[in-house]
């Protein structure tokens, strides 16, 4: 397929995620500003986290929208394999930055805990009408995000409406916590709410590091791929049976929202090169029907033995 023949809705749907990732990016750049001078007035713990974790996940959407715009735009085959090592890179190095935020964050609340302060005003005034409006905005974005991702399944859109997801929980968290700290700032146990909250907003940022670092590595490194995949590969394969002499092995990795799946089989000689085709054109087909996103390459081979291609 030549560029000229790629379908004019796979631009419009890569306009589509462009317009909403981008429209997310304003909107969490916009509540990070009054929520970062609620900070500076009130010292809370708990507007401190959400403005770091704030910031890690404008980080994540920036890359996600550059990713997004890099494809649209389209490679011109600089990329044969699209851009899906950028992408695992881009998200190991957001899980980095998450990790090194949570430490300073960790030693800021442990620090409130020891030397609880009373809770400022300030922070409730700013930080009760912000999360209000940032729950509704990230829930709105966490319905279209998802949506978009079912119509059209890729890896960047499946982290985008994760991230919506996880965002509004967070919101609603800390208006509970605010609110609390309002309604209950006669008490002195109440000082702790702050960073009680904060520890929890910890734990988010814990989890989606290590989750973008973990998911990352196996496929910057090419690993194979799940089991269960594979089994269906071999399933398919035993199956059609009779379109082949010999199995020699296969070969696979990810890139991005793609599965690349090298399978090589031995035909028999004295068969003609239209049959050997037509069996392999079969074969290429059921096997990127049962996996969905996959490119499947059949190479004929007579090799015993084919081992992985070293870098």
């Amino acid at each position: 397929m030549t560029t000229d023949e790629i379908p004019d809705d796979a631009g419009e749907a890569g306009e589509s995620r462009q317009q909403l990732v981008f429209t997310g990016l304003c909107i969490d750049l916009l509540i990070l500003i009054p929520e970062s001078l609620a900070v500076l007035l009130s010292g809370s713990a708990t507007l401190l986290a959400d403005v770091i974790k704030g910031a890690n996940e404008i980080l994540a959407t920036s890359f996600a929208l550059l990713i997004i715009r890099r494809v649209t735009l389209g490679g011109k085959f600089t990329y044969d394999y699209g851009m899906g090592k950028f992408e695992s890179l881009t998200r190991i190095i957001t899980g980095g930055v998450m990790l090194v935020s949570l430490v300073i964050l960790l030693i800021f609340t442990i620090n409130r805990i020891v030397n609880p302060e009373h809770f400022d005003m300030d922070a409730a005034f700013i930080g009760i009408p912000l999360m209000i409006l940032a729950g509704i905005a990230d829930s709105y974005h966490w319905k279209k995000n998802y949506r978009l991702a079912q119509k059209e399944p890729s890896p960047i859109m499946e982290a985008q409406w994760r991230l919506r997801r996880a965002k509004t929980f967070s919101d609603l968290l800390i208006l509970v916590a605010l609110v609390l700290s309002v309604l209950l700032v006669q008490y002195s146990w109440a000082e702790y709410i702050d960073p009680v909250v904060s520890f929890v907003i910890i734990g988010f940022l814990l989890l989606a590091g290590y989750r973008e670092i973990s998911s990352s590595l196996p496929d910057l490194f090419d690993k194979t791929l799940e089991e269960e995949l594979q089994i269906v590969i071999l399933k398919e394969l035993v199956g059609s049976f009779d379109k082949f002499d010999e199995f020699h092995g296969v070969r696979s990795r990810r890139s991005g929202a793609r599965i690349y799946i090298d399978i090589f089989l031995g035909f028999d000689p004295a068969q003609k090169v239209g049959d050997m085709q037509d069996n392999i054109d079969f074969l290429k087909r059921s096997i990127e029907t049962l996996i969905p996103g996959s490119v499947v390459c059949i190479i004929p081979t007579s090799e015993k033995d084919v081992r992985p291609v070293s870098s």
